[in-house]
């Protein structure tokens, strides 16, 4: 890490320690020539997502989408933003640990679903019957029967 300084290439660490957010290291700095103390973070490298849609396109993963479709499945039920957005974020956040750059769109619904199932019952029912795209009242049925 080159001094912003004296642009030396040699500095020692002198503190280390999460970032506020959780989302990075944050290191203090010290020159070895000049003595100058800079800060620099550290942070994992974000692989962009692409989703893989049922038609074979491609689109960047847009969790705006997923937000909208929980938004809508949950009206007037009592569920903060703050949960639908954590709801995200762990399905983000487990994509990524994969290691995957690439995930087909169904394999998120069913994420989304796994979790609303735990979450709230009613709003998990609005999701699928959306995603799902029942055909008639028997295929509903039987997927409420399935919460039982």
């Amino acid at each position: 890490m080159r001094c912003p300084k004296c642009g030396c290439d040699d500095s020692k660490v002198v503190d280390s320690r999460p970032s506020e957010s959780n989302d990075s290291i944050r290191r203090r700095r010290e020159c070895t020539r000049c003595g100058f103390r800079f800060t620099t973070y550290e942070r994992r490298e974000e692989i962009p997502l692409t989703i893989i849609k049922k038609d074979g396109t491609h689109e960047t993963f847009d969790r705006s989408k997923i937000m909208h479709g929980l938004v809508t499945a949950t009206v007037k039920r009592d569920i903060p933003v703050s949960r639908l957005n954590e709801l995200i974020e762990g399905i983000e956040g487990d994509l990524r640990d994969q290691g995957i750059s690439e995930v087909p769109a169904e394999e998120i619904g069913n994420m989304v679903l796994k979790r609303l199932r735990t979450l709230d019952k009613v709003a998990y029912i609005r999701f699928a019957s959306v995603y799902k795209d029942f055909h008639d009242v028997e295929e509903f049925n039987a997927e409420l029967k399935g919460l039982e």
